[in-house]
């Protein structure tokens, strides 16, 4: 009768609430389906086969189910938890009944009269089948739109609990392998638009209030006195730690809920396992009471397999919801530092390289996942290790005092090695700096090149990641003892309890209960303990992650009212701008105001540094704006002195984001003169362009920026020098046909930033900036009547007037090479155990060989120690007391002192792996030659850097300790369980098998969407390098809205194949425990049914060998932990594969040749002889050098000029073999090239590149890496370049650190910077590279008489800019397609009529 009531109770209590549940949850009717018809159909039946025999209760109770069935059906719930809840109560508590009948029905012959109650058991059953299928209900529109919906949408309570929804994908991933379409479409609540909608205006908020505090804080400093230092460094961190703060309540805000159903979830968890321990002593008494009836054995058997199954079930339901707010989480921090990324000002973009903004979404968000994850453990273990020991207070009484004592002396330990582990996370600031180094050396490798400066770079990187392991390794160290120290802390409380309790009195025995009802609890006891340091290490690295998000999140942004709307076109008023808050530190632009009407076309012009792009930048909105205003009306385009090209195909960069109108697109590629361009590339404006922009030259990336600008149809343009890098008549024809008077932009407002003398008569209004200031304004000839300083330099460069912007750099690179899209290499892996092979052989086979016998004695130590105790309580008990007892705990002690831990061997091991491992990779990336580069997207090499780097470091070591740990842990309970029960073989073995079988498909499956999911994070870093680096141009268009959806996909996308990552593994812990769990019960009954013939002792070591339940328990956990750490190792040795995926590309020569006769001082002479040179940019291409056979003179000044094309910056790059020679040989002293090692040759010549390019450390580091130079040559080198000035008035003189990629100086600045390396070096040969483009003609004067001076003793070749540098040149060589067409001295050539006259007529020097 009672056991009728209770499901009656729990409906009719229930399900008022549940109603109201149903009633404030509408999600759409569901029609009526053959489920719903066969639920209701079986309750009819069973109502109308109650009603004659008057069961009232029963008609009543399904009734209401019947009702409760429809309600759902009406609100859209697809599969009820409430019903199924009732439905097992109802068979369980049918189960003692049912064996009531079945014993009357076969005692009696008329067995009709229980045909109704076996029917009705039946229907329960039936109904309890249909409970675990969901409903179909009508799909949305939305739902019908995506390709491949999440499962688990449809998926049915039982199916949820077991994620059973995950099978198809196993399956599916075990008979092929798993491509990007296979994968399911993110579920809505997990898409980035839904969560950082959401969070964005939290964030927001928060943001003011950070703000907020900040300005009372100035506000209360501005009215005292100065703080000091200290004071000041005070009020820095308490900001970045209430940033942190903020962030981490407003996640809080919005994932908390979802987080405390996982804690809910934790909790029952807890509990369940706290009275499996209560049972066990249970099941001990009845095997140790003879009289005891068996169907108290098989219900505590059963019991027990109930609670473990729970306990399996809740602990894995908490899993997913700490992982699945892990991703939403990371999805969130992701969208907002990529939101931040595109509003940040520029001084507190300076303070943040792209390494560092890229580390944030790597590392620090992993740190926060952890959290999520870890964070309950904080306030949870304690609670759990208070219970432990209350629950030994019981069976011991004060002698658990002791184990208090022990817990006590390890707490304090792992305290004391959490808070060193937290100092040394100065590990991250390594490994930001390495990152961001990594990233400056990657983008600026090409000069690495030229100049042979590998090797200084190389050790600086080496030097850093030295200085991160050895902090990696403390921190190894320290966290191997905390696991050491958990792993004999269940040996020292055991010890010190058993120990203590025997000593105290004689009468205190230990029986198989009390010891092993003890150990059961300590085994408990020690999964809090090993939690708590690494969750409260956890916690902090994570406060720290959080304070460096807050701090980024919080930098100052670029105000809005930098730049209002007004009627004029463009009007500053009184304006004063600086690139940053701080006075002291950045440059300004002061008191401008002018009046551009619309339609004008207004030049500014200025020598190098006087602030020509700031005043664009500040007609953006991108500087500080001090006083003044600046308005601007309409839309505005923006055409960057450096082109920023996206890696997209041609026509993508130039549209931009807008619809193709085929008319306006070719009239644009016309003005622009990109359709010869267009017709050399393979697949036209189809060809996708590599990163940053590789596979153009200089000119068609400036042309193709400004395409980009001039389809757009804008109402203001902004050009910042756009034809300084593009060929004589080509930048006419651009000026004639897109920016002048009778161009497609002629009733725009423009403002030009520009060197080129000759059109500035063209323009209606010229602003000349010195200084920051303007010095003079007016029209071309107004400002030549005043006969002020712009007269003077134009009489001063009259002949340099038209046309002298830049023939094309590097232009044979369009022209020979195919597009990125089909030489990348793709970011792909296969995962086998052969990827091991490395690995261990960077560690060597003798330290591997003791380390596995060190594993094996401590099991050994372990099995020993456990046997002991199962004799000690097997010891007879006589007149109240055991013999020997002192003897007894001597052994025990002896051996429990054998297991102290051996994994700190493998944490070291696996540093002296990872040390390795990276220094090849390091050493393999800087030795690939040019072509390497030019295919492989940074983002990929970054990656290699980091995430896998990362994985190398700590997740295979750590997978590697895990699973020795638990292989030898199996062998052990084997051993034990095979002495209690020899039978047990024949489950173990089979058991064995399924397990094999169930890995295989799930390691199938597994690896393949961890490589899916690699392969789909290194595009979100390198739109994210990307986007930082082209951020002005994106809000100069405002195309934020567009690129935030970008980034949007590549997440999502990467978290389409994370999300079933993570799910793989609870489908496989879930299920493999549940099929042990059931295994566990088989055994547990036939220990019941041999209860005769064990004994306790024996019975109960097997039993409590396992942390919660009977011996096979341990079997199948230690399994399932077996099959999921040799899975994470083997989703983890990918990283090593991809790390030596570049082991086997094409290197270059060797860097020096052993045993070289070269003497010290070559060249001496600098003479140089191209014997039939040629030179193909790949194998199978044409040459784009043919046949070249010329010899250069010792000190003779050779230039180089020609068309696009023409192959002028290619014999650059073979004379410093950046290209090796296809046919013929190039000799420099009498000397084959071929035969010098390549930084022997490298550091002999000196070359002025086209980009200047510099590294983010001091000015001097940039200038002289290897120390090399005194500071005096250093300053008479700075002084020769016309820097002295400039680098006196910093506050750090040489020392001044420069940002990442130069970006604090100039564009002309940096390319005198590169000026005074070759000044430092002064090598026989110097190579300038069109070195002058970016700067003004005064600079350009001054360089080249700088040039003439102070290398008249050298060779020098010039690869022309303009072609009035070159006139007093010895021989001039005019290039045409890969041939030397022409080659004489200037006059000759002038004299012969040929191409170089016409060149020199086009640029009016005729």
């Amino acid at each position: 009768t009672v056991l009728v009531w209770v499901p009656c109770i729990y409906l009719w209590l229930l399900a008022p609430f549940y109603c109201l549940h149903l009633y404030c949850h509408d999600s759409g009717r569901i029609r009526m389906s053959c489920l719903c018809c066969a639920k209701t159909v079986r309750l009819h039946f069973i109502v109308q086969s109650f009603s004659h025999k008057r069961k009232t209760v029963l008609i009543y109770l399904n009734i209401l189910a019947l009702c409760i069935i429809q309600l759902e059906r009406i609100r859209g719930c697809r599969s009820s938890v409430f019903l199924f809840l009732f439905w097992v109560l109802a068979v369980v508590c049918s189960l003692v009944p049912l064996r009531a009948k079945i014993q009357l029905a076969m005692d009696e012959v008329y067995i009709v009269r229980y045909f109704a109650f076996f029917s009705y058991f039946t229907i329960q059953l039936a109904q309890l089948f249909l409970c675990c299928f969901a409903a179909k209900t009508t799909l949305s529109p939305v739902f019908n739109l995506l390709q491949n919906p999440c499962p688990v949408k449809d998926a049915s309570f039982l199916s949820k609990i077991l994620f059973w929804w995950f099978t198809g994908l196993v399956v599916k991933g075990y008979r092929t392998p798993l491509e990007a379409e296979d994968l399911w479409t993110l579920r809505e609540e997990d898409t980035s638009r839904k969560i950082i909608a959401e969070l964005e205006e939290d964030w927001t908020d928060e943001c003011a209030k950070v703000q907020k505090q900040e300005k009372a804080l100035a506000a209360g400093a501005a009215l005292g006195s100065r703080l000091p230092d200290q004071a000041q460094l005070l009020r820095k961190l308490q900001k970045e730690q209430s940033s942190g703060f903020f962030l981490l309540r407003t996640m809080a805000r919005k994932f908390g809920p979802y987080f405390l159903t996982g804690t809910l979830y934790i909790i029952f968890h807890d509990a369940f396992m706290f009275a499996i321990p209560q049972v066990l002593s249970l099941l001990l008494d009845f095997m140790r009471d003879e009289d005891a009836p068996l169907w108290k054995g098989y219900f505590y058997a059963t019991l027990m397999f109930l609670l473990s199954c729970l306990q399996s079930l809740f602990n894995h339901q908490y899993m997913y919801t700490c992982f699945t707010v892990g991703m939403r989480v990371k999805t969130a921090v992701m969208g907002l530092v990529y939101r931040k990324s595109l509003v940040i000002n520029s001084s507190a973009r300076r303070t943040c390289t792209v390494g560092e903004i890229v580390n944030l979404v790597s590392a620090d968000t992993q740190k926060l996942m952890d959290f999520v994850v870890y964070f309950n453990a904080v306030w949870l273990a304690p609670i759990e290790i208070s219970l432990c020991l209350f629950f030994l207070w019981q069976h011991l009484g004060p002698s658990a005092l002791a184990g208090i004592a022990t817990v006590i002396l390890i707490f304090p330990l792992n305290g004391l090695i959490a808070k060193k582990r937290s100092k040394l996370q100065v590990q991250m600031k390594f490994m930001d700096g390495r990152i961001r180094l990594m990233n400056e050396i990657l983008s600026g490798i090409k000069i690495l090149k030229f100049y042979a400066w590998e090797k200084a770079f190389l050790e600086q990187v080496l030097g850093l990641r030295e200085k991160e392991l050895k902090a990696l390794k403390k921190s190894q160290i320290l966290y191997s003892i905390s696991i050491a120290s958990f792993n004999s802390s269940s040996f020292l409380i055991a010890f010190s309890m058993f120990g203590v309790y025997v000593m105290l009195d004689d009468r205190n025995v230990l029986d198989a209960q009390k010891v092993f009802v003890s150990m059961a609890l300590i085994n408990i006891l020690k999964t809090p303990l090993s939690q708590l340091p690494f969750a409260i290490s956890t916690t902090m690295q994570a406060m720290v992650s959080l304070r460096r998000l807050g701090k980024y999140l919080c930098s100052e942004e670029l105000r809005e009212d930098n730049v209002s709307k007004a009627p004029f076109y463009v009007v500053i008023e009184n304006g004063n701008f600086s690139w940053s808050c701080n006075r002291r530190k950045c440059f300004f632009v002061d008191r401008i105001s002018i009046h551009v009407p619309r339609g004008s076309l207004v030049a500014v012009v200025g020598h190098v540094g006087s602030g020509k792009s700031s005043l664009l930048s500040a007609m953006l909105g991108e500087t500080e704006k001090r006083s003044g205003c600046v308005t601007v009306k309409g839309s505005v385009a923006y055409v960057p002195q450096q082109a920023w090209i996206q890696n997209a195909t041609v026509q993508d960069n130039i549209l931009f984001g807008r619809e193709k109108l085929k008319t306006w697109y070719h009239r644009v590629l016309e003005g622009c003169a990109l359709l010869p361009d267009l017709e050399i590339l393979p697949a036209g404006d189809a060809t996708e362009i590599g990163e940053k922009g590789l596979n153009l030259s200089g000119g068609q990336k400036q042309r193709v920026s400004l395409a980009r600008a001039v389809y757009r149809k804008a109402d203001v343009y902004l050009m910042d020098d756009p034809l300084s890098a593009v060929d004589a008549h080509v930048g006419q024809h651009i000026f004639d046909k897109v920016i002048g008077p009778k161009g497609v932009l002629r009733d725009k407002t423009r403002i030009l930033v520009t060197h080129g003398m000759s059109f500035l008569p063209q323009a209606d209004f010229i602003l000349v900036l010195g200084d920051g200031e303007i010095t003079e304004s007016g029209s071309y000839q107004e400002l030549l009547s005043r006969h002020g300083a712009f007269a003077d330099f134009i009489h001063t460069f009259a002949n340099a007037e038209r046309k002298e912007s830049a023939i094309q750099r590097g232009e044979k690179h369009s022209v020979k090479r195919r597009p990125v899209s089909v030489l990348c290499r793709g970011d792909t892996t296969n995962t086998n155990l052969q990827n091991m092979e490395p690995y261990f052989k960077t560690i060597g086979l003798a330290i591997i060989v003791p380390i596995v016998f060190l594993y094996a004695f401590q099991q050994g130590a372990s099995l020993a120690y456990n046997y002991w105790l199962s004799v000690w309580a097997d010891d007879p008990i006589v007149n109240g007391t055991q013999t020997d007892t002192d003897l007894k705990l001597i052994v025990f002690g002896a051996l429990g002192i054998a297991i102290f831990g051996t994994t700190v061997a493998i944490s070291v091991c696996g540093i002296i792996a990872s040390s390795h491992l990276h220094a090849d990779l390091l050493i393999n990336v800087l030795r690939s030659p040019m072509s390497f580069f030019e295919c492989t997207p940074s983002g990929n090499l970054l990656n290699r850097f980091s995430k896998e780097i990362d994985a190398i470091d700590c997740m295979v070591p750590d997978g590697l300790k895990m699973m020795l740990c638990y292989v030898f842990k199996l062998m052990e309970v084997c051993i034990i369980v095979l002495l209690a029960m020899p039978f047990a073989a024949v489950v173990i073995l089979p058991l064995a098998l399924l397990y094999a079988f169930v890995q295989s498909f799930y390691v199938a499956t597994s690896c393949q969407l961890r490589r899916l999911e690699a392969v789909s994070r290194s595009p979100i870093y390198t739109h994210f390098n990307e986007t930082v680096q082209g951020a002005s141009v994106i809000r100069a268009f405002g195309e934020q809205s567009r690129f935030i959806l970008q980034t949007n996909k590549r997440v999502d996308f990467n978290q389409t194949s994370y999300f079933p990552r993570f799910v793989a593994t609870r489908w496989l812990a879930v299920n493999l425990e549940f099929v042990g769990n059931g295994v566990v019960l088989a055994a547990a009954i036939l220990s019941v049914m041999g209860k005769g013939t064990l004994s306790p002792g024996i019975v109960g070591l097997a039993v409590s060998k396992v942390n919660l339940s009977v011996g096979y328990l341990q079997v199948t956990g230690i399994l399932s932990w077996i099959v999921r750490s040799w899975t994470d190792v083997e989703n983890n040795i990918v990283s090593v594969e991809r790390v030596n995926e570049y082991a086997d590309t094409p290197k270059e020569a060797s860097w020096s040749i052993e045993g070289s006769s070269l003497p010290p001082d070559w060249p001496q002479r600098g003479t140089i002889e191209f014997q039939d040179y040629g030179l193909q940019y790949r194998k199978g291409l044409e040459l784009a050098l043919k046949g070249i056979t010329l010899q250069v003179h010792e000190r003779e000044r050779v230039g180089i000029v020609g068309r696009t094309g023409a192959g002028k910056s290619s014999l650059a790059l073979g004379i410093f073999r950046i290209l090796e020679a296809a046919k013929g040989k190039i000799l420099i002293d009498g000397v084959d090239i071929a035969d010098v090692g390549l930084h022997d040759l490298r550091s002999r010549i000196t070359i002025i590149p086209q980009d200047p390019v510099l590294f983010s450390g001091s000015l001097r580091m940039n200038l002289d890496p290897f120390d090399t130079y005194t500071d005096e040559e250093v300053w008479r080198s700075l002084e020769l370049a016309h820097l002295q000035n400039f680098v006196s008035n910093l506050p750090d003189k040489i020392n001044h650190e420069c940002s990442e990629g130069g970006e604090n100086l100039s564009l002309g600045q940096r390319q005198l910077v590169c000026l005074a390396r070759a000044l430092l070096r002064k090598t026989k040969i110097l190579v300038l590279d069109e070195a002058t483009a970016a700067v003004d003609l005064e600079t350009d004067a001054l360089i080249q008489s700088t040039i003439r001076t102070q290398f008249e003793d050298c060779t020098v070749l010039t690869v022309a800019h303009r072609l009035n540098t070159i006139m007093d040149y010895t021989r001039v060589i005019v290039m045409d397609r890969g041939h030397i067409s022409e080659m004489d001295t200037p006059a000759n050539l002038i004299a012969q009529r040929g191409q170089f006259y016409r060149m020199c007529r086009e640029a009016g020097l005729m």
